[in-house]
């Protein structure tokens, strides 16, 4: 296993290939692929198409997305092979060589519809991100759902997605007095994203509504119902039909 002077500098492996990202080490078994440092949808997808790459074209190697960089994690012993270059070597060929492959084909997002009942008492913010945007309620409901969105990354608590792709107009920044008790499930703007509440939390974001769904779950495998890169959207359901499905297995039957 290389030691920790034999890692390369982040300048002696920044890469200054068009388009490429400039990699930094971070321990010997972590490396981060900067790819801008920005919250842009385009940036995020580059990030998104990044690890489908590399997850399909080198086995062992677990990517971390977030919003502009992916964390790699690997065991250096597997890229240890004597008589040619050195691990760190070989591992950063290796992964300029998935990205820069146009004949590396890999599996379109996955699509998630996440059914949200939206006002009410489970939407309490409703009126006013309506009010804010100088729209009726239920034009905000129809710009949330026809929205197509990508989940960046997961944070703030396990299972939470930070979502991209909402319509401008529904940009709204967060409660000046945060709740101490969001109810699990609710759909929330904060800013120009969207996101929901795996679980019971604190938070600041505006509650439009909330999916009978359950986001995160230790039992399921895996235990996130929504993974970075997901393609989600929206869909109104009514009270009856919000019942319905949480009586189900978690509602995601």
């Amino acid at each position: 296993m290389p030691g920790a002077d034999a890692l390369p500098t982040a300048e002696a492996i920044a890469v200054a290939l068009n388009g490429a990202p400039f990699i930094e080490a971070l321990s010997e078994e972590a490396w981060l692929l900067r790819f801008g440092d920005t919250i842009d949808a385009a940036l995020n997808a580059r990030v998104h198409a990044a690890a489908r790459r590399l997850q399909a074209t080198l086995p062992g190697i677990e990517c971390v997305p977030a919003y502009a960089s992916l964390l790699l994690r690997f065991d250096p012993l597997q890229w240890i092979d004597i008589g040619t270059a050195a691990p760190d070597q070989r591992l950063h060929d290796a992964v300029l060589s998935s990205l820069q492959d146009p004949a590396v084909v890999v599996d379109e997002a996955r699509v998630v519809t996440v059914p949200v009942l939206y006002g009410g008492d489970h939407g309490p913010d409703l009126h006013d991100v309506a009010a804010h945007a100088g729209l009726s309620e239920a034009e905000v409901i129809a710009r949330h759902t026809a929205a197509d969105y990508r989940v960046a990354m997961l944070g703030f608590a396990p299972g939470f997605p930070y979502l991209l792709g909402l319509d401008p107009t529904l940009a709204m920044p967060r409660r000046a007095d945060p709740r101490l008790n969001v109810a699990v499930g609710s759909v929330a703007i904060g800013g120009m994203q969207t996101g929901i509440y795996p679980q019971a939390l604190p938070g600041g974001w505006q509650l439009i509504g909330r999916t009978p769904l359950t986001l995160f779950d230790l039992a399921s495998t895996p235990p996130s119902l929504l993974q970075p890169g997901d393609r989600v959207r929206f869909r109104a359901i009514d009270a009856r039909e919000y019942e319905r499905l949480a009586k189900t297995v978690g509602g995601n039957a």
